[in-house]
């Protein structure tokens, strides 16, 4: 019994105690950052904070006068663009294209339903001139059986 417990133990300790590997982790952590890399980290964090002091120093003021310079003038192109896109919204509002469009949907069927008239009468005046003239060519033929004396 004594020996099932110790195995329990030990296996409880393999699974849940990381001590020794964290350990281990920790150590290489502090080996990287202290042994190899030196100071470079810092060295670098002080580099950017100077970088940083610097530009909130002397480019933070060049920055503020290059808006008072260019800024008007910026605001004043914005201001014409505006007013052009609301003149351009305000024509196109009174440009009606749906009346235009049902208005030249309009001519186009008075168009075509005149087209289908004049269609439709050159093919009846057609047919008018095919018909008599097979009544003439009928009564041609006729009459010249008949003068030839052709009994059908």
């Amino acid at each position: 019994m004594a020996a099932i417990i110790k195995d329990t133990g030990e296996i409880w300790s393999r699974l849940f105690d990381h001590r020794p590997f964290v350990h281990g982790e920790v150590t290489f952590f502090l080996r990287e950052f202290q042994d190899r890399r030196d100071d470079r980290e810092v060295s670098r964090l002080f580099k950017s904070l100077e970088y940083s002091s610097e530009l909130g120093q002397s480019q933070l003021d060049r920055a503020l006068q290059l808006g008072d310079e260019h800024l008007p003038s910026l605001k004043v192109n914005v201001d014409v663009a505006i007013s052009m896109c609301e003149s351009v919204l305000q024509k196109e509002c009174k440009f009606d294209s749906t009346s235009k469009l049902e208005k030249n949907r309009g001519t186009r069927k008075s168009e075509w339903e005149k087209f289908i008239n004049d269609m439709t009468d050159k093919c009846a005046k057609v047919d008018e001139e095919f018909l008599i003239k097979e009544k003439e060519l009928q009564g041609f033929y006729a009459d010249l059986e008949e003068k030839l004396h052709i009994k059908s």
